[in-house]
């Protein structure tokens, strides 16, 4: 069933059940003290505001049975899969914090945080770079599934989001970000980046809100959330 979605630069039309919700690096080193966002001076409290919105958002996608993919980004622990070019400007890269090494996989702070955290059955994707198509799976999983649309989520917006959704754009799916469920550690580049990917009659995708989305789905457990 064609669901319509007010967003810009038009209405975004997509079929719940060949859409895969994409939540992106929602994880303890880029949200919360003591991981890799606060190690590079960032106030890491900019990006909670995504969390409420996603957290209902996620709840409805589960309602419904669509698809739902968690990324985490991080590496091996010996390293072997960081580029040199991406240590030499992330050198906090797998040393001791609170929460472990710093996006190590396998370390708490490399995990998804509680309030999001992936239900059983829900596919948890690693990647080691910003997309989530670089090195990994996801095309195959997508395919395989029967997937042509995509509702993005995550942080950062400028970043690890807006890299997904171009890589995405090239593959050929369709994809709608929802503003209110990214986030940056500068207010200014989430705003930019948005109107990128809507620009030019949207260009890379369209740009919708949570609550603009439930509201058109068939069924709305935000209300109860």
């Amino acid at each position: 069933m064609t669901t319509l979605v007010p967003a810009k630069p038009g209405p975004y039309a997509f079929d719940p059940e060949s859409t895969a919700l994409v939540i992106i690096d929602m994880q303890r080193d880029f949200l919360e003290p003591g991981g890799f966002g606060s190690a590079l001076g960032n106030d890491v409290s900019l990006l909670s505001s995504a969390v409420e919105p996603l957290q209902r958002v996620l709840a409805t996608a589960r309602e419904l049975g669509m698809t739902i993919i968690h990324t985490r980004e991080g590496h091996r622990p010996d390293m072997s899969d960081c580029p040199p070019a991406k240590f030499a400007r992330g050198e906090f890269i797998g040393t001791d914090s609170p929460k472990g090494r710093i996006l190590i996989r396998g370390e708490y702070g490399h995990d998804i945080v509680d309030e999001l955290a992936p239900a059983p059955g829900e596919i948890v994707l690693d990647k080691p770079g910003k997309g989530s198509f670089c090195a990994t799976d996801l095309d195959l999983i997508l395919r395989n599934l029967g997937i042509k649309s995509l509702i993005v989520t995550g942080v950062t917006t400028e970043v690890c989001v807006h890299t997904t959704v171009r890589e995405a754009n090239d593959r050929g799916y369709e994809c709608l970000v929802l503003e209110d469920c990214c986030g940056s550690y500068f207010p200014e580049f989430h705003e930019v980046a948005l109107r990128m990917i809507a620009a030019q009659g949207g260009i890379f995708g369209w740009v919708g809100t949570s609550s603009d989305l439930l509201e058109m789905l068939p069924v709305n457990v935000a209300a109860g959330a």
